[in-house]
């Protein structure tokens, strides 16, 4: 991990720590805007119109967070993964499936693809306490927005 082109302000151990951390919320987040792009695609029902922008919305918020996360990682000289073997092995969501979804089942699916990222994401920020204070900083605020949009998602299905 620190055999590699730009030198890290962290000591070995908290970029091990960090640079884990890190490398798990992309390949999460890389997967959860795969999930929602693929709902997206295949939604149907009667509130197809309040869905479909919706997950637009969250693809475009876990993109935008996949790109600060992986370039925090590059920032302490963690090379990050993102190739799609290791989001397929690595990732912590649970999934969607194929073909068309009605739109209360893909509600239900992203809020519990939203629920187990954001559980991860939690452990990481307690786990990158100690360790490196601006990647724990980057992180609670993914998880913050990441529990915003699960309150919303949530409030879909009520």
């Amino acid at each position: 991990m620190t055999n590699g082109p730009i030198a890290s302000t962290l000591d070995a151990g908290q970029q091990r720590i960090a640079g884990e951390a890190l490398q798990g919320t992309v390949v999460d987040l890389i997967d959860l805007s795969l999930v929602a792009k693929q709902a997206h695609w295949n939604v149907v029902g009667r509130n197809f119109l309040s869905v479909h922008p919706s997950l637009d919305e969250l693809v475009t918020t876990a993109r935008e967070f996949t790109d600060a996360a992986a370039e925090r990682a590059t920032a302490i000289g963690v090379s990050p993964d993102g190739r799609a073997a290791t989001v397929a092995a690595d990732a912590g969501t649970t999934g969607f499936g194929a073909g068309w979804t009605s739109d209360t089942d893909v509600v239900n699916a992203i809020v519990e693809n939203l629920a187990a990222v954001i559980a991860r994401l939690r452990a990481r920020v307690e786990a990158t306490e100690k360790a490196d204070a601006v990647t724990q900083d980057l992180l609670i605020g993914i998880t913050a927005k990441l529990e915003q949009l699960h309150w919303m998602w949530q409030a879909l299905a009520a």
